[in-house]
């Protein structure tokens, strides 16, 4: 049997550059004993602003700017600790996020806010339709973005476990506008497939603010094209044609590769308008106006061929295109007064009004201009959420106790009939092949209380109490007709409290506590579907809640121009929803299941420290260890294997950043970063044994480069690469190979 070692070889150049870090910090703090020096911040984050308990790291628009080669608002994530945001090209829609105890499948076990909207799809759990709406932020209205790890704050849902990311967005207070041009090229090559793809971006802001009125307006426009998306595999090279690549599958089974898929051409749109009116220097209402549309064409690509040279079509090859428009809105009411008594309350609605993908599924090379095919069809489909939130300051902000409280509302629909068709070109719905319906909602009630019991030690005690129903269910296939699902509802009370003592300015040690229950999301009861990913996914409308119970002791440590954290964290799941992938032929399926026990258990270190050995250097960086394990599984049945004692699926056993930037002068930023993570597994019983294949889950590390130059006060311009090194790897999907990034803004 492998074991683990402590410190993996492609892990150890990370390792020692933390550990070449952190020594001149020591020294430094030991050889002044005077306090740090105040370091200004540009804005509080969200946990500082309605006193959460919870970790939180964060990146201000500033630093993105110097630091990530950032296309969309996805990218700034890059390098924060223990969160991997599964982006497989510029212009991905399905770029789910992953955090320290979760996986990239997994997309309702975390949660994405843009100014307390959701941008999380919970239509899903999934890879797919249930990723977040990124697109719907603009990289150039960010203000911030803050990373709060843990199911620890009251005012969050049960998917709040794995972590919540809320995105700030700036009003300006005076006339500011923008403009900016990203460009990438890839260089790609893997089997039969060589080519550069490239894709550019352009941007535009305009906002100004005049006596009580304020208003911002943004505009992007992508248009992009990417690698392979997948592959067609068989165990046997088709009669009578040559070529193909042998390999072997994720359970080391031999096949060859005979083609690619998802080579995909996509053209995106995105506009935003935020408006904000001060009734008062203390109350303020903004309502956000946003749509986004996308059309994206892909094709396949043989690599076979003929004695005479001409290509054959191995079947499994398709094209599609897909054609989306998206609308989000909110309205937001919120009070500032910082004195006794706080309110706020948001309002959204986040509505599909076209999400049509046809699919191909006749042969190789005719199916590239028509001929029979599905047109799948999600429109209507869509999401409300209402919460109201009072805080009460009984001895003003800096009194004993802050209490805040509030109420939620939300409800998901799914739409989702698949119809065959004659011509997937342009052809109309024909007969009904699928159709999956239903709705899911929930309410809930929340309170938290921060007391500070003395100078140094301060405790919040919180609940929050969830009703959930799912209702509507509908399924129809032609071989068993339509089948209306019955309603379930449940319940129940998440608790949390944390301690934190503060002995001195220098240290914090805080210990929290945590229950969350994270509802299966509408998708996973009732849709199953052909996604544009190629992935046929299957409902299961008996699922359970996930029931989970997390901890953490945190330590943090104030250097001078810095600060250390080490977190150790527990994470038990009962019933944990996991989902698990399954090839029959050229059909791959996703089916969720019930598994009695998991739990993720490890430690986190971070690093942060500015003017390190030399002035203008800054270090950030971060590693993690996760033991994650099956505890208990009786849904899993084998007379050769078990799952229990099993490393959980998708939850890597190491992951590490590590971004240095060095600032000469306020003109010049250079950055070079690494990025590693550690294999996974997609089994339950790891049985995937390869990892360097299609489907497979690849280790792996990346260096990314970038320097920005502000040219005036006007302009300022980027160059940059991602992955350095040229790593080839694979996340189920082959991922992007060494892209190079350049960038041109002027700011008004």
């Amino acid at each position: 049997m492998k074991t683990s070692t402590p410190f993996p070889g492609t892990l150890r150049p990370l390792l020692l550059a933390l550990i070449a870090a952190w020594t001149p910090l020591s020294q430094a703090e030991n050889s002044d004993p005077a306090l740090p020096e105040v370091v200004v911040k540009e804005s509080q984050s969200v946990s500082e602003k309605n006193k959460l308990p919870t970790t939180t790291e964060s990146i201000t628009a500033a630093k993105a700017a110097d630091t990530v080669n950032a296309m969309n608002v996805e990218d700034t994530l890059k390098y924060m600790p223990s969160v991997l945001v599964r982006k497989r090209f510029i212009g991905d829609t399905q770029a789910p996020m992953s955090t320290r105890t979760t996986g990239i499948n997994a997309s309702a076990r975390s949660l994405i806010y843009a100014d307390g909207t959701l941008l999380s799809a919970l239509i899903a759990n999934n890879n797919g339709n249930g990723s977040p709406r990124w697109f719907l932020v603009a990289p150039e209205e960010i203000e911030r973005i803050d990373v709060l790890y843990g199911p620890f704050a009251a005012q969050y849902p049960g998917n709040s476990y794995g972590a919540v990311t809320d995105i700030t967005t700036r009003m300006p207070d005076h006339f500011e506008a923008s403009v900016k041009a990203n460009t990438a090229f890839q260089d790609f090559s893997q089997y039969g497939t060589s080519n550069t793809y490239r894709s550019q971006e352009f941007a535009a802001t305009l906002g100004n603010r005049s006596g009580d009125w304020s208003w911002w307006f943004s505009a992007n426009h992508l248009d992009g094209y990417s690698q392979p998306v997948t592959y067609v595999t068989a165990s046997t090279v088709p009669a009578g044609s040559i070529g193909g690549y042998a390999t072997q599958d994720k359970n080391g089974k031999n096949i060859f590769v005979l083609g690619a898929n998802g080579l995909t051409h996509t053209v995106q749109d995105n506009a935003k308008l935020k408006l904000a009116y001060d009734f008062s220097p203390t109350l303020t209402a903004t309502y956000t106006l946003g749509y986004w549309q996308n059309r994206a064409d892909s094709h396949g690509q043989s690599y076979l061929s003929n004695a005479a040279g001409a290509t054959v079509y191995p079947s499994g090859l398709a094209s599609n295109s897909t054609d989306q428009e998206q609308w989000i809105q909110s309205l937001a009411v919120r009070s500032k007064t910082q004195g006794v008594f706080d309110w706020e309350a948001i309002a959204s609605n986040f509505y599909t009004a076209k999400d049509s993908t046809r699919t191909s599924t006749g042969t190789y090379p005719a199916a590239q201009t028509g001929g029979s095919g599905t047109i799948a069809d999600a429109s209507g489909t869509g999401w409300s959420t209402l919460d109201l939130k009072g805080v009460w300051r009984p001895d003003g902000v800096k009194g004993a106790h802050i209490v805040s409280f509030g109420g939620h509302y939300d409800q998901y629909k799914l739409v989702s009939p698949t119809y065959l068709t004659s011509n997937w070109v342009s052809g109309s719905n024909g007969a009904l092949s699928t159709d999956s319906r239903g709705k899911t909602e929930t309410s809930a009630v929340w309170a938290q209380d921060v007391w500070r019991l003395a100078p140094d030690w301060k405790a919040t005690l919180g609940g929050r109490y969830e009703w959930w129903r799912a209702f509507g269910g509908y399924n129809y296939a032609v071989a068993s007709g339509g089948i209306n699902q019955p309603e379930v509802r449940n319940s129940g009370f998440s608790p949390k409290l944390s301690v934190a003592w503060a002995p001195g300015d220098l240290w914090q040690f805080t210990g929290s506590f945590g229950k969350a229950l994270r509802f299966p999301t509408v998708g996973e009861l009732y849709q199953n579907v052909l996604g544009s990913d190629g992935i046929y996914r299957q409902p299961n409308p008996n699922l359970k809640p996930e029931r989970v119970l997390s901890s953490e002791l945190a330590i943090e440590r104030a250097l001078d121009k810095g600060k250390l954290r080490l977190s150790l964290f527990q994470e038990e799941v009962s019933d944990a929803l996991i989902s698990q992938t399954s090839t029959l032929g050229t059909v791959v399926s996703s089916f969720t299941q019930n598994v009695d026990k998991t739990r993720q258990r490890g430690v986190e270190f971070v690093v942060q420290k500015d003017d390190v050995l030399i002035r203008g250097l800054e270090i950030n960086g971060s590693v993690t260890y996760v033991d994650a394990r099956i505890l208990a599984n009786s849904s899993f049945v084998s007379s050769t294997t078990t799952s229990v004692g099993k490393r959980t699926p998708y939850v890597p056993e190491w992951r590490a950043t590590l971004v240095g930037t060095y600032r000469p002068d306020d003109k010049w930023a250079y950055t070079l970063a690494g990025r590693y993570s550690g294999r996974l597994y997609s089994t339950v019983d790891n049985s995937d044994i390869n990892t360097h294949t299609y489907q497979g889950f690849d280790g792996f590390m990346v260096f990314d480069a970038r320097v920005r130059y502000k040219i005036d006060k006007h302009w300022s311009t980027a160059v940059g690469i991602d992955n350095l090194t040229n790593k080839n790897y694979f996340l189920f999907h082959p991922f992007p190979e060494r892209t190079l990034f350049a960038e041109l803004k002027y700011d008004f």
